[in-house]
Order: C-alpha cells, then sequence, then structure tokens
C-alpha cells in the first residue's frame, strides 16, 4: 500500500508543480522564482517518499519486498531455501556484533526463480539470490561469502546512494509526460513501476568500484565472526575464476561483474593479503601457474608456510586444486591468528591438526596426514 498512498502525495505536488509552473513561465521573475522553489519542493517529496520511506521504514521493506517477489518468482525449492535461511541467521548475529544498526531493519530475503549466478541486495534490506547460484556454489562457506558481500552494501547503504540520484532524475523526467492529463490514480501506478523498475535494475547492477570493495572487505569481517572458513573468501573468486576465466565481463551472468568492477584475480588476491595479514603475516598462497585446457582455466598453487613451501592441494569434490588451497589457507590463517601454531601438529582420524584447528584431510595425491603434519611442524 505504501507506493499507492506515498505515490498519490507525490503525483499531487508534481501536478500542481507542472500547472503552476506553465502558467508563470512567462511571467515576472518573481514567479520564475517560485515556480523553481515550487519544482524544488517536487524533488524534495519524491526523495522523502519514493526513496527515505522505501529505505527506512518496514512498510516500505514490504512493499519492496512484494514487487521484486512479484516480478521475479519465488522459488519454494527447501533445500535451498534451508540454506539460504541458515546463512541469513549466522551473517545477521556475525553483522550484529560489528554494526548494530542491522537491529533497527533487519533483512528480509527470498530465492528466485532466475537461474543464473547472482544476488543482490536493495532499499530496505532487501535481499535475493538466483535458485541458479545454489546450483553454482555447492559450498555454504562460499555462498555465505556471497551473501556477506551483499549484506555489505545494505549496510553501507549502497543501493540508496546508488539509486538516489538516479531515481529522482528519471522520475521527474518522466513527470511531463506521465501526470499531464491524468488521473490521479493511474499516473501513481506508473510511477509505481517506474520507481520499483529503477530500484530492481540499479540492485541487480550493484555497486561502483569503490562501494564493491568495501563490500568485499565487509563480507571477510562478516566471515570472521562466524564459523565460516575465512579462505572461502578467496576460493569463492577462484571459483569464478574456473568458472569463466579471468575477465570481468562474461556470457552468462555472475557475480558483481559491471565493467567498471575490479577483475576476479584481484579481488581473489586482496583477500589473499587479508588472510596472511590476518595469520600474522605467516601463511599465504604462491600462483604458480596458470593454463587453459578445453577452455577452462587451470590455476595450480602453492600453499606457504613462514615463508617455505608447505604443500600443493589437488582437485577434488568439485573443487579445483586452486580453489582446495584457499580453504586449507583459511585454516592455517585461524590457526595462527589464535595462536594454536605454538601446539605441534598433529593427525586425528585422518585430519591434521594444528591445535584446536583442523587444517587438511588429505585425498589421494596429497601424501599422507602424517607426513603433512610432519612438514608442517618443520616450518612452523
Amino acid at each position: 500500500m505504501i507506493f499507492k498512498t506515498t505515490i498519490k502525495k507525490i503525483c499531487s505536488i508534481m501536478a500542481a508543480t507542472m500547472i503552476g509552473f506553465t502558467l508563470v513561465f512567462s511571467s515576472t521573475t518573481s514567479s520564475i522564482v517560485e515556480a523553481a522553489k515550487a519544482k524544488s519542493q517536487a524533488e524534495q517529496e519524491v526523495e522523502k517518499y519514493s526513496l527515505k520511506e522505501l529505505n527506512t521504514t518496514k512498510e516500505g521493506q514490504r512493499a519492496l519486498y512484494n514487487y521484486y517477489c512479484e516480478a521475479m518468482g519465488v522459488n519454494s525449492d527447501p533445500n535451498k531455501n534451508a540454506r539460504l535461511n541458515s546463512i541469513m541467521s549466522t551473517l545477521s548475529n556475525a553483522v550484529s556484533s560489528i554494526d548494530p544498526t542491522i537491529k533497527k531493519l533487519p533483512y528480509v530475503y527470498f530465492v528466485n526463480n532466475n537461474t543464473s549466478l547472482n544476488a543482490f541486495c536493495s532499499l530496505g534490506h532487501v535481499m535475493s539470490v538466483n535458485s541458479g547460484t545454489f546450483d553454482s556454489i555447492i559450498n555454504d562457506d562460499e555462498l555465505a561469502v556471497v551473501i556477506g558481500h551483499e549484506m555489505g552494501h545494505g549496510q553501507k547503504d549502497h543501493p540508496y546512494k546508488g539509486t538516489k540520484a538516479t531515481q529522482q532524475k528519471v522520475l521527474l523526467a518522466n513527470i511531463g509526460a506521465n501526470i499531464a492529463g491524468a488521473v490521479v490514480g493511474s499516473a501513481g501506478s506508473i510511477l509505481t513501476d517506474l520507481t520499483a523498475g529503477i530500484l530492481l535494475n540499479q540492485s541487480i547492477a550493484h555497486g561502483t568500484k569503490s562501494q564493491e570493495k568495501e563490500a568485499d572487505s565487509l563480507a571477510f569481517d562478516y566471515i570472521l565472526n562466524t564459523n565460516y572458513n575465512p579462505g572461502a573468501c578467496a576460493a569463492i573468486w577462484q571459483r569464478f575464476i574456473d568458472i569463466s576465466g579471468t575477465a570481468i565481463q562474461t556470457k552468462t551472468e555472475m557475480f558483481f561483474s559491471p565493467s567498471d568492477h575490479p577483475n576476479n584475480v584481484a579481488r581473489r588476491d586482496r583477500y589473499v593479503q587479508k588472510l596472511y595479514e590476518y595469520s600474522g603475516k605467516k601463511v599465504t598462497v604462491k600462483e604458480t601457474s596458470r593454463s587453459t585446457v578445453n577452455k577452462k582455466i587451470i590455476t595450480k598453487t602453492k600453499l606457504i608456510v613462514n615463508g617455505k613451501d608447505f604443500m600443493e592441494t589437488v582437485a577434488t569434490n568439485g573443487m579445483s586444486a586452486a580453489e582446495r588451497s584457499y580453504f586449507i589457507l583459511g585454516n592455517l590463517a585461524v590457526a595462527y591468528h589464535r595462536g594454536y601454531n605454538k601446539s605441534n601438529a598433529r593427525v586425528e582420524g585422518g585430519t591434521v591438526y594444528l591445535g584446536a584447528q583442523p587444517i587438511i584431510a588429505p585425498v589421494e595425491g596429497e601424501g599422507t596426514a602424517q607426513d603433512i603434519a610432519d612438514r608442517l611442524n618443520q616450518i612452523k
């Protein structure tokens, strides 16, 4: 109902403004000044009702949520919804510990029917994840990074900042065409669709280059306040590289893909640097080679501990060797950050531990768990 009630207010003011401006356009200077003031008032009303109310109230949030559900369709797959519910619950608690303002307007969200790989956060903390995303990202740690990134946009009000100027400009430009001779109800309907359409398009396009970097950084901070593996922050970008290559734009719709955004490798490597610093500058991953085989990017990496070669990983369970290495890096970074490196690495049930932190359960081609533990003890 918010669109119908608030847009009517805009329509009434806009209609009066347009009539007034037409009547005085060729009159005195003072009349022109008054008309300009009236137009300014109309702009303020567009801002007040079509953005601020949508962005800060539960009524506005519900209106946008309902519009997006109808526009995109709601996917009821129980597994996908269960994954999203679990991740949103965990991340909301993590965000709250860093930024309590989330409590003012908790996120609402849904799985939509789009089969491509994407997600978005709009005004009013309304989020949606494409159903195809769950098919492409089977690991919840990586999916949490994607969702955490979107929550970063929401917490820093990027959707509002990105939409504000565009929405006002387009709405005001359409006033003359849509208000003239129209009944308030029909004009309100036109502006309702116009406003929501702008918001949806802006949200799916994500933010600017600087906003993307900020959201990436916040996602890392959020993940650190959960039990998700922080190495997933780099791993998800390696997965994107494995899927689509190093280019920013691809034939399929990918996360955060506008052409002015940082490329996949740069974003992955920024996370590697964050993990290096988080570990006390003790562990990192070095890319040793990259090649193309059957149109797929094949990346080889080596884990480095205290500046010394530790191990190379192999591909397993639908995960490339390089992607897997970033999860092991995350485990090592947590272990060093918490001081577990003061204990000797040991093997329990086929898994290498450093203190209380599991590091790796090696698969065929990576050597035995005991060999890996012995090597880690020699260089840690």
